[in-house]
Formats: C-alpha cells, structure tokens, sequence
C-alpha cells in the first residue's frame, strides 16, 4: 500500500463531502414562485427583502451558492471572511466585502460588523434574513459593545488563545463582549423571519457556540464569562473595560444576551448543513474505497494536542501489533480540535503539534502513517494545513540535526516540519469542519 498516496485519496474525499457550495444548493430552491429553505417556504410575493449576512471562512463559497440560487431576488449582503479567501472568485451583485483577521479581530472585522448592524435596521415581518455562518465567524464579526474598543477584544481573545481554553469557554466570554454575538443578531433582526444556515466547526455543533451563536439563545451568562477569565487566571490581565463590563453584567447593569423563552426567536430557524462527522464518515468511506478497514473512533476529540498524540501513536501500535482494535490493514479516524497551553516562542498550530509529537511516539513503528488535517487549510498562524508523519520521521529529523524534542517544548512544530517536508499546504480549502485525523497502519 502506498500510505502517503492514500491519505491524500482519504483527505480529498473528506474535504468535498463538506463542500460549502453545495451543501448550501441542497438547502435552497425556487419554484412556483415561493423560496425554500430546508422545509420552509416563503412567497416571493410577499417578501419584501432578502438579506444577507454571511461570515467565516466559507462564506464565499456559501455566498456563491445563494447568488446562484436566489439571483436578482437578493437585496443586499454583507459578506465577511479571512484575508486572502475571495480572490479570484465571483460574487453576487449588491454585497459589502470585507477581508477580515483571524484568530484575532481586526478593524476591518469592525467594519463589517458595522455593515451588519446597518444591514439589520429597519426589518419588518415582510423581510427575510439570511444568515450564512462558518468557522471564524465569531472573530471575523467583531462588534463590542459600549465603551470597549477594538483592542480590548484584541487583547482578551489573545489570551484566551494562550491559555488553551477550549471554544466553549472562549466563545462564552466574547457572547459578552459582543453586539451580535449570543443570540443578539437575532434580537436585532426581529420581527423579520431569519434563517440561519451553518458550516459547523464546533465540536457536537452546539447552536449557541458556533460563531458565537448570533441567532441561536445563550444558555451562558456574564456570571460564567466571569469565571472562565477566573478559570484561567486572567482577570487581573483583562483590559479594565473588560472587567468592569463584565462585572456589571454580573449584577443586572447591563441586559443579559437572549435566552431560549425570549420572543426574539418566534421566527429563527437554525439548520446544521455540515460538520465534522459528515467529514469523517466520508473519509471512513474512502479508506475503505482504499482497500483499509475503517474505524471512526469519535468526534468529540478535544484535548492537548501533544497528549492527544500519544494516544493516536498508542492505537496504532496496537493494531499493529496484536491487531486490536482491528487488524490491519486499517484506518483509525477521528474529529474534533485539539488544544495547545502555549509556553514556548515557536510557531505552529495544533495539527502541527500533534504531528510532530506523533512522530515521536511512533518512532520505528513500520508500514504506519498519519495525517492531522485542519480542514479550513489553515493550521494555527501558519500556511499549513497540518502535516504528515510516520514511523520513520523522527529518526529523518535525527539524521538532519533536528530535535524534535526541543522543537516540541518551544511550540516549534512549523519549521522543524517543514525541514522534513512533512507540511500540507493545501491554502484555503473553502470550507471549516475543525480537524480530522486520520491514521493507516497497512
């Protein structure tokens, strides 16, 4: 078997089963003239807009399908997404773009949050707000809330990054901070029916933690915001604003974001198009195509990335030496998004880290390979998607003078990969369903 050659057979099936395009035509129809979303119709007679807010890292592709579906029946769009993800692909007509940072929130975030704001005044129940959400939205669409700045979301987004909070925790704080975020997108589009169409890169697809859950009631509070900046010992780190806002939240100063009683959801639909079990299933399926018997383990991996990669390396020199959990020639797959406690000055992302810390646990490990794959291409501040590695890895670094172990400690993952060209740089694939791994023993 030629493991380098099937992972990439594997990947690329995983990646088209969550292409944002077509999932988002399988949602939408015209006919006799009324518009379907999903199960619900409305009669373009009666409608008197249809707008639309599309962020994150697939909101072109999302936004090409729309234009192809809805044509000159669209009013107007805002559309959102990360720096270098719209060249060279056409968009409908009468849409506001902006290229956006990511993971930390930029002014042209800001800007395009402020077109949103705009885009949702004057709503009535004849109006129809189409929201297209994907992973990074919740940076990509920054709007803070009176008096905080810009840079005071900067700076908490940053730490929050570093301490290795996972998305929950992370995404629980900036609900808060936010105009939009937590269920607000939705308070402000009221009375107007909305539909909100989404690209899930949130491990179990929870609605109110993807992107934040613009459209979906917040089951969290300014309390549990509060104590997640306690959690990881960040409050007296915060920007005062922060602080003294979340605190006046704590006590009733400031309205809490929509709960699922609030009447602002009488008329929101949310619908799940694509996640990262869809991913994986496919990806189970082409390994299977590849001539590997397939097990998907679970998508709900969270978790160290270097601690996760122990026991990824421990599964595979247990099918490959007692055949257990199945024997070889076999593919063991998993989901989810990992987490890394930086504490070194390297660079890298979570995949990267995991791949290299694989390389370590499996080395003189024969005929095994393994790939850890951010589905959206991008890996962490990094060109790369992820990386892959085998049992022969660590003893090529050897032989180049890299430590691995040292490149481990300082969070170094990038270059000392690279060195071995063992990097996937795949650019932007369109599409945001967290991480996969995948791992052939043959």
């Amino acid at each position: 078997m030629h493991l380098h050659e099937d992972l990439t057979y594997i990947r690329e099936a995983a990646l088209r089963a969550v292409d944002p395009a077509r999932l988002v035509r399988e949602q939408l129809r015209m006919a006799e003239g009324r518009l379907w979303i999903g199960e619900h119709g409305w009669d373009l007679a009666e409608l008197r807009d249809i707008r639309v807010i599309a962020a994150g890292k697939a909101a072109v592709p999302m936004v090409q399908a729309v234009g192809e579906r809805l044509g000159t029946s669209l009013t107007a769009g805002v559309l959102v997404t990360k720096v270098h993800h719209t060249a060279g692909h056409p968009l409908p007509d009468g849409f506001q773009v902006f290229e956006a940072g990511h993971p930390t929130p930029d002014m042209n975030g800001v800007r395009a949050a402020h077109a949103a704001l705009r885009l949702l005044e004057g709503l009535t129940t004849r109006d129809l707000v189409l929201v297209l959400l994907s992973g990074g939205a919740s940076a990509l669409l920054p709007a803070p809330v009176e008096p905080l700045t810009l840079a005071d979301l900067q700076a908490v987004t940053s730490l929050l990054l570093r301490s290795g909070a996972p998305i929950g925790e992370l995404n629980a704080v900036r609900k808060h901070l936010s105009r939009l975020a937590g269920g607000q997108l939705a308070r402000l589009a009221a009375p107007a029916a909305v539909v909100t169409l989404i690209l899930s890169d949130v491990i179990g697809d929870p609605l109110d933690v993807i992107a934040s859950g613009p459209t979906a009631p917040d089951p969290t509070t300014y309390a549990e915001a509060w104590r997640v900046l306690e959690r990881y010992d960040l409050l007296p780190r915060v920007p005062p604003a922060v602080r003294e806002h979340l605190a006046a939240g704590r006590v009733g100063a400031v309205p809490e974001t929509p709960k699922p009683a609030d009447p602002c959801f009488a008329r929101v639909t949310n619908l799940v198009i694509g996640s990262n079990r869809i991913a994986a299933r496919a990806a189970a399926q082409a390994a299977q195509e590849a001539g590997y018997r397939p097990l998907l383990l679970s998508t709900f991996v969270e978790g160290e990335a270097r601690e996760v990669a122990k026991v990824a390396a421990a599964l595979m020199r247990s099918v490959r030496t007692y055949g257990e959990p199945l024997p070889p020639p076999a593919c063991l797959l998993w989901g989810g998004e990992t987490t890394v406690t930086v504490r070194g000055n390297g660079k890298g992302g979570r995949n990267q880290e995991l791949a290299l810390a694989a390389a370590l646990a499996l080395e003189g490990l024969p005929d095994v390979a393994l790939l850890a794959l951010a589905t959206d291409g991008t890996d962490g501040p990094t060109d790369a998607a992820g990386a892959i590695v085998d049992g022969a890895t660590a003893g090529r670094a050897r032989s180049l003078g890299l430590d691995l172990h040292a490149a481990l400690r300082d969070n170094d993952a990038y270059p000392a990969l690279a060195a071995l060209e063992a990097l996937l740089r795949l650019g932007p694939t369109g599409t945001n369903v967290n991480d996969l791994l995948v791992m052939l023993i043959a």
